[in-house]
Order: C-alpha cells, then sequence, then structure tokens
C-alpha cells in the first residue's frame, strides 16, 4: 500500500462536506500526509477542485462506476479510504471491501431524507460496520446503527478577529427545506432594524419572495464575505454541525440558531451567541433584536467569545488529530507520534 488517504465524495457544488473535505485535506497536508481527494463523478467545474489547487491538494474525477473506483483502488493501494456524504459511503465501502484497502466513512446529515433518498440513507447506516464511523454530532451518532466515533467539525481559525460588526444579517447555505430560508425570511420581517442578505443557492429559491432580504446567490467560498456580517442566522429544521457556522464563528461572527442537530454544543446562549428553540421564529427574532441594540463593545466581546470557543473546541490541527487516530485503527501504518492509540468502537 502506499501511505496516501483517500477522501471520496459525490458533489456537484460548495455545501458542508465539501468544506469539510476541504479542511480534512488541507489539515492532512499540513501534518505531512498524503491525501488525494476523489470525486465519485464528474459533474463539471467544481469550486472545491480550485480550493484544492490553490493548496496543492490532488484531486481526481472517476465516472461512478463501483468498478471504476475499485480498479483505481486496486491500482493505487492507498492506506485509507474515507469517504462522505451516502452515495460515497455505500460505492466507496463496497470498493473498499473488494480491494482489501481499509475505510471509514463520515455521517454529516442532520435531517432525515423521504422517498427514495430514504431508502438509501438506510442502506448506508445498515452497512456501516463494514468499515469505520465517524458521526459529526451526538444526534446523527445517535443513528447509527452499530455506533461510531464523535469528531465535530472543525475548521482552520483566522490569524486576525474583526475590528467592526457590520448591522448584516446573513443566512448562508443551501436554499432548500430542511435548512429553513423561508424561516430566515419571517425573521427578517420580524426583526427590523438590520440589513439581511442570504448566501447560497437552491430548490426554494423560486419560492422565497422577501423585500428586506437581499439574494446574494452562491458563492464559491465564505471568505471574503465574513467582514461584511455582523450575525449569522442559522434557520435551520435540521442540522449535523453547520460548517457555516464555525466558519462564521472563526472569523468572529457571532451565530443566533435554532436549537437543533449539534449547535447547542456549539452555542451558549448570551455568551458567544444565541439559541432559540427549533422552530421558535420569534423567539429567534427577538435574540436578533437584542445583538442589533447591543453597542460595538459589547459586540466585539461577543465575537471574542465566538472565535475564542473555535480556538479551543473545533481547531484544525485538533478535528485532524482525533480522525487520524480513528485512521490509525483502522490501518496500524498509520500513527499518531507521541500519542497512546485509545480503544476505539466496533
Amino acid at each position: 500500500m502506499t501511505t496516501e488517504i483517500w477522501l471520496l465524495l459525490d458533489s456537484r457544488g460548495m455545501g458542508g462536506i465539501e468544506s469539510h473535505v476541504a479542511e480534512l485535506a488541507i489539515g492532512l497536508a499540513a501534518t505531512g500526509e498524503r491525501p488525494r481527494v476523489f470525486f465519485l463523478r464528474d459533474h463539471g467545474p467544481h469550486p472545491l477542485r480550485a480550493r484544492l489547487d490553490a493548496t496543492g491538494v490532488q484531486w481526481e474525477a472517476l465516472d461512478g462506476r463501483l468498478g471504476s473506483l475499485l480498479r483505481r483502488l486496486r491500482m493505487g493501494r492507498p492506506a485509507l479510504l474515507h469517504t462522505h456524504g451516502y452515495k460515497a459511503n455505500l460505492v466507496g465501502r463496497a470498493a473498499a471491501r473488494l480491494s482489501g484497502v481499509p475505510s471509514v466513512a463520515s455521517y454529516h446529515a442532520g435531517e432525515r431524507p423521504g422517498g427514495v433518498l430514504a431508502v438509501y440513507d438506510l442502506a448506508d447506516r445498515w452497512t456501516s460496520w463494514l468499515g469505520g464511523r465517524i458521526a459529526v454530532s451526538k444526534p446523527i451518532l445517535h443513528r447509527l446503527p452499530f455506533g461510531g466515533e464523535l469528531v465535530a467539525n472543525f475548521v482552520a481559525l483566522p490569524a486576525n478577529g474583526p475590528e467592526t460588526s457590520p448591522d448584516v444579517v446573513a443566512f448562508v447555505g443551501r436554499l432548500s427545506h430542511e435548512k429553513g430560508p423561508d424561516l430566515f425570511c419571517q425573521l427578517a420581517e420580524q426583526a427590523p432594524g438590520p440589513s439581511y442578505r442570504a448566501y447560497g443557492d437552491g430548490p426554494m429559491r423560486a419560492t422565497l419572495n422577501s423585500s428586506v432580504v437581499r439574494f446574494v446567490g452562491a458563492v464559491a467560498g465564505m471568505g471574503g464575505s465574513w467582514a461584511e456580517i455582523g450575525l449569522l442566522a442559522i434557520t435551520s429544521r435540521a442540522e449535523g454541525l453547520p460548517l457555516a457556522a464555525l466558519e462564521a464563528m472563526a472569523h468572529g461572527v457571532p451565530v443566533a440558531a435554532f436549537a437543533v442537530g449539534g449547535l447547542p454544543d456549539l452555542i451558549q446562549d448570551g455568551v458567544n451567541g444565541f439559541l432559540a428553540p427549533p422552530g421558535d421564529i420569534a423567539a429567534l427574532a427577538k435574540a436578533v433584536m437584542a445583538w442589533h441594540r447591543l453597542d460595538r463593545a459589547a459586540r466585539l466581546a461577543l465575537s471574542a467569545a465566538a472565535r475564542a470557543t473555535i480556538a479551543r473546541d473545533f481547531g484544525q490541527a485538533a478535528g485532524v488529530a482525533k480522525i487520524m487516530r480513528i485512521y490509525a485503527h483502522r490501518n496500524p501504518d498509520l500513527t499518531i507520534p507521541g500519542e497512546p492509540r485509545p480503544a476505539i468502537s466496533e
């Protein structure tokens, strides 16, 4: 086997899984590992590829077939295959098993899909015993029938925090039912005063009409936009642990959110952000208005607390080290120098 670690996903655009894969690949490379990202199917130009190119991480695009991945695994013999998302999990797990390559699957989605996707989700979870298992939040972990390891999402911390706090409240994510962009529009109506922006695109865009929300559209990355935002509002109906929340807080942008998924483990209400009961627009609007009325010093104190939370508990280096320990359990040739190897759930 080579010492390469392969990361597999099936993706058409930039979202939480893609941001996580980028953070993981870049973090692995920073430790001296050799990550390589594989797109299960080539869906055309992709923002993640540009980010990988900019950081020197290698990537390849396949044709979506199990046989193609199996041949590539047998030829390349990576030290481990780490899959992300139900389709990559199912195809990757089968190919890894047939080729004798150790595998680990990450579970990111907090929502329960309907229709045919529910069948794929069920198959993904009930075949998860064939490899290692990582969940990004406690609710997702509890849904895995064979258990697994909890490793929260993580992000790199920018060198400097914000010096200002613009009076702008933003939605960042896919404009889809589970993310609640319609609830964000309702929030904007009930909490007048700040400006409201929605970053992202998706199937609900045509149905969203608001005179107070500016729809920015999809962006390749939020790095250059966080400085324009004072507060991130997460109005999701279901979540794992959203990368948008971690990125925002790393940049000193506090989060006002419904208490869904792993968000209660991230946000301390009134300390580093705001929490409201799931679906309670009035309570979330009250939190937004409380932030809106804060003076500059109080806003910057909230920003500093948000950054401190990421630095302490959700930094890239610590997250990569946790995942590397799981890798080392699946393949003893991958070791963590200077660290004992803990017992990992089977």
